[in-house]
């Protein structure tokens, strides 16, 4: 292409995106992508190339919860956008902001069915069908205001994945849009939710004698708000794994992120006016089908849909949690009341959670004694995760867990615990994963490596998909396609260019963990769950 065509549709949406504060993209070049990477470097983005597009999608997902701003996937036409939908998929189910940005057949092409270089049938709408939404820009000047609506999107509404196709001889085009179309708007004050409303709770939470807070996704801008309403109503606070650690879980009212567990949800249940900030309440974070309260019930979200969703409100309101939180404690008195006694639903909690898989649990916590105090750690669809570990570790930030509980796809820990890496240096970065789960994801090992990250791989390896061998086994059938093949994992790691390591016996677990955190570079760390 010569120098004329240099600002590209391309170029001017990589500029917007820039103006935002993104500062690294996900995705892997293509035939038909080219002009969307060309200005990164003139930019200043970090290109990180995965071996996969869905790997790109959830190192774009870590890399948003770690900055507060939209992960980017850069994707081909045809498969490579394909690939990525699991990674989209999972950011709508879970709330999580993204943008998607792909190449498409040229203007007046759609639909010709002749054979073109990944022609596809109808790109956007296959999208659209996963996400929030998708929209095929005409010009570039609409996809500029595209890429302004998702930071609209993201800055006021619920946050979820967009995808915007640009067509290739749109693409490739002059941009024609001015500078000053490029800049980032500002962003809008927060919404503080309906006076009337916020003095219906306040009377509520004034009158009340056992509150309780649940909070969720939403709440996790929230930390100090959703704090402060805690000590000042001496509540617990329980939240679900996409809230995880928004209330330091240190803290004396916190429980934890156990609503899975019956004994958690009947503290929740049993709250004579229940808090819900910021989250459904789904079935898939509950592990039940709803949560049953039994007093009055205060929600407050970003978005008016999900007041009643679940759980019907008795005063709901809409608005940004902190804002609407900041105005609530204004309502209520000044001093803190006494915090309630937490040590028996402590003890029943931690008496559930050992229940069930009392082994995993006693692996999990062995894992966790090795892990530093203030790691981010990238979870997987495992059941060292989700049995065990989400549950078992105190966190005291947000978005230090990285998880999906309810998309709970298999493959994400690796990608997330790269792009969490990427976006910063200042804390460890662990991913601990079943090794069904690694081999859907083991191919961005490469990827760590060649981005020359500080990232520790724990493998839990409990021979296949052990947790769908039990259900068969539960179901009267006789176990098919779960005993897998295990490679060598500490030498497939060595032969990555990561340090591979196996651990024979469960007291060497701690010191192997902290040793690869230590020492830096892609580590692995093989855990044979038999032999453990």
């Amino acid at each position: 292409m010569s120098e004329r065509y240099a600002d590209t549709a391309g170029r001017a949406v990589l500029e917007t995106i820039r103006a935002y504060g993104v500062t690294a993209v996900f995705g892997i070049p293509g035939t038909h992508n080219l002009e969307l990477y060309r200005p990164l470097a003139d930019l200043g983005m970090r290109a990180v190339t995965t071996r996969h597009e869905q790997g790109a999608g959830y190192g774009a997902d870590g890399w948003a919860q770690q900055t507060g701003l939209p992960g980017v996937v850069i994707t081909t036409s045809g498969p490579g956008l394909q690939n990525a939908m699991s990674a989209v998929g999972t950011a709508f189910c879970e709330s999580r902001p993204m943008i998607v940005l792909s190449p498409g057949v040229a203007l007046g092409a759609e639909f010709a069915d002749v054979g073109t270089l990944h022609e596809t049938k109808d790109a956007s709408a296959m999208a659209g069908a996963v996400a929030a939404w998708s929209r095929r820009a005409t010009s570039a000047a609409e996809a500029v205001d595209a890429v302004h609506d998702a930071f609209a999107l993201f800055r006021t509404g619920r946050p979820r994945p967009v995808h915007i196709e640009i067509p290739l001889d749109v693409l490739e085009a002059p941009a024609g849009v001015a500078a000053a179309a490029r800049a980032a708007r500002p962003a809008p004050a927060p919404e503080r939710g309906d006076a009337a409303a916020l003095d219906e709770a306040a009377a509520l939470l004034e009158r009340a004698s056992s509150p309780v807070i649940v909070a969720g996704g939403g709440a996790t801008r929230a930390s100090r708000q959703l704090t402060a309403l805690a000590e000042r109503l001496g509540a617990p606070v329980l939240t679900t794994l996409n809230g995880k650690g928004t209330v330091d879980e240190h803290h004396p009212l916190s429980l934890g992120a156990n609503l899975r567990l019956a004994a958690a949800r009947e503290v929740a249940e049993a709250a004579d006016v229940l808090v819900v900030v910021g989250s459904k309440l789904g079935e898939a974070e509950l592990w039940a089908p709803r949560l049953e309260a039994r007093g009055e019930v205060v929600r407050i979200d970003i978005a008016a849909a999900q007041l009643h969703k679940n759980l019907d409100a008795s005063v709901g309101i809409v608005g940004d949690a902190a804002a609407v939180l900041d105005g609530l404690l204004e309502l209520l008195p000044g001093s803190a009341r006494e915090p309630r006694h937490l040590a028996s639903a402590r003890e029943a909690i931690a008496a559930e959670t050992r229940a069930a898989l009392p082994d995993t649990v006693a692996l999990a916590e062995t894992i966790a004694s090795g892990l530093p105090d203030d790691a981010i750690v990238a979870g997987d669809s495992s059941q060292i995760v989700y049995m065990a570990l989400a549950n078992l570790l105190r966190q005291s930030r947000p978005h230090s867990l990285l998880y999906t509980p309810t998309y709970a796809t298999l493959g994400y820990g690796l990608p997330a615990a790269i792009g969490a890496r990427v976006a910063q240096a200042s804390r460890p970065v662990v991913t601990v994963i079943g090794d069904g789960a690694l081999m859907f994801c083991v191919n961005e090992l490469a990827t760590a490596i060649e981005q020359r990250l500080d990232l520790t791989v724990v493998c839990v390896d409990n021979g296949g998909y052990a947790e769908i061998k039990q259900n068969e086994l539960d179901r009267g059938i006789a176990p098919v396609g779960v005993d897998l093949v295990q490679p060598d994992w500490a030498a497939l790691a060595d032969a990555f260019g990561a340090t591979g390591t196996r651990v024979a016996s469960t007291d060497a677990i701690p010191e192997a963990i902290a040793a690869a955190v230590a020492a830096g570079g892609v580590q692995l760390v093989h855990i044979p769950q038999r032999a453990a």
